[in-house]
């Protein structure tokens, strides 16, 4: 069975959802973080991906209260991500709840780094992202793209010891029209025992469905939530039907 990992997006302490990576291009949510991972934890999920867009845009942790309150206040199993750049950053996300950080640019810009992360918390403690555009990874909260290809960075990474994995192919995420299906089949078929993430574009339960037949080991979903085409009573069911 697919998990489902809502993901929490997160601006000034406020749910915000991003098209397509575009910074210009948010939407602000009036519900409080807290109280939406109540509502998850109340259907059945477990897990909860954290971005802290400030910190992603800034390069330095910026909603770190908000992690602490949802750490507290629920039993959710948390991965945060966003402004992580240091020894120091990883040390204060773990105190402030996260079972395991997500990270992307610091496995392009100091790759040591990561290997340092790994010996340090373990490689289950480490929940690494690509973030991409033409199949080539993109830094920085998605400002900045490299010339990584996104294939090669899953071999060097996977050799590293990353058990976790997940990828957005930015051209579809808050988009609503679909993951990237293709893209996704391929990372499954070329690694089938990695622990691949699907992230971005899914609408509808027939997505999550369609990325579990593929090989997707979770799903994150954000703004399909959060504009009611995936409906929590429908969530639950999945979940609980799925289970059985």
């Amino acid at each position: 069975m697919i998990e489902i990992i809502p993901a929490l997006d997160i601006m000034s302490g406020k749910c915000v959802r991003l098209s397509q990576g575009d910074f210009l291009r948010q939407k602000v949510y009036d519900i409080d973080p807290l109280d939406m991972a109540k509502q998850y934890e109340a259907i059945g999920i477990k897990r909860l991906h954290i971005v802290d867009l400030d910190g992603a845009k800034s390069g330095s942790l910026k909603n770190l209260d908000t992690l602490r309150r949802i750490a507290t206040g629920t039993s959710l199993t948390v991965d945060y991500g966003g402004g992580i750049r240091t020894g120091r950053d990883v040390a204060a996300v773990f105190d402030a709840g996260a079972a395991m950080i997500n990270i992307s640019s610091i496995a392009i810009t100091q790759p040591q780094m990561l290997t340092e992360w790994i010996q340090t918390y373990g490689a289950d403690s480490i929940l690494l992202g690509a973030d991409v555009k033409n199949e080539l990874v993109a830094v920085n909260g998605w400002l900045k793209e490299t010339s990584v290809s996104l294939f090669s960075f899953l071999e060097d990474n996977r050799n590293k010891g990353v058990a976790h994995f997940f990828c957005t192919d930015i051209a579809y995420d808050g988009m609503l029209a679909g993951p990237a299906f293709g893209l996704f089949a391929r990372i499954t078929s070329c690694y089938p025992n990695l622990h691949f993430i699907a992230s971005g574009g899914v609408a509808n339960l027939q997505d999550i469905t369609e990325l579990q037949n593929i090989g997707c080991k979770g799903v994150i979903i954000g703004k399909a939530i959060y504009e009611g085409l995936i409906t929590l009573m429908e969530l639950e069911k999945y979940i609980v039907d799925g289970a059985n």
